[in-house]
């Protein structure tokens, strides 16, 4: 029977955890239906209207290349890096950020931070001020964009809101993404409360 140095077999277990470490899940966004294939990677979507979501996951370090197919046409995107990836197939551009969330504040907020708010909405819908840096995104339609290294975070989509009661514990990272209409809406309620009319 042949013998292994141990140092060999240490390696050779070391690289298998790393390899069985690495993930990609991606995010997809659409106004239909999502149809995926087995593999995750053939991706269907047709015209449509009502919010859909789908979550695909990756083992191993490879790159992974989505084919697309929609009424925009037949395309590729690629995720290259570990982490978590949206995928937005939807015609409307699709923006969000880091949340800080569970953190007990004042219910009541004043003039000068709605105005401070509003400001911050209306450059994030510009795609202003927007890098992984900041932890905002300002996803266009049928782009990808990596959000964060962090596979276990949460992400809340558009037209869905985070519960009162959501431990914020439970998720390394929390984000929150709208589209571009929704934002507009929240800009316009805002801008009421500051100076009592519509943009």
């Amino acid at each position: 029977m042949q013998r292994f140095p141990v140092s060999l077999l240490l390696a050779a277990i070391t690289l298998l955890t790393a390899c069985a470490s690495h993930s990609k899940k991606i995010i997809v966004y659409a106004s239909s239906v999502i149809q995926a294939d087995n593999t995750g990677m053939n991706i269907t979507v047709s015209e449509g209207t009502t919010h859909h979501e789908q979550e695909l996951e990756f083992k191993g370090g490879d790159p992974v290349t989505l084919n697309i197919q929609s009424p925009a046409g037949k395309y590729t995107l690629e995720a290259k890096d570990d982490g978590l990836y949206i995928v937005n197939l939807k015609n409307d551009t699709v923006v969000g950020s880091y949340q800080h969330v569970g953190s007990e504040g004042d219910s009541r907020i004043s003039q000068d931070a709605l105005k401070q708010k509003l400001d911050s909405l209306q450059k994030l819908v510009a795609g202003l001020n927007v890098s992984a840096a900041n932890r905002n995104y300002f996803i266009a339609p049928g782009k990808i964009e990596r959000i964060t290294g962090e596979t276990r975070s949460k992400v809340f989509g558009p037209y869905t809101t985070i519960p009162g009661s959501f431990d914020a514990g439970s998720a390394p990272e929390i984000y929150k993404f709208y589209t571009n209409k929704e934002v507009w809406e929240i800009i316009n309620n805002l801008t009421m409360m500051t100076i009592g009319k519509k943009i």
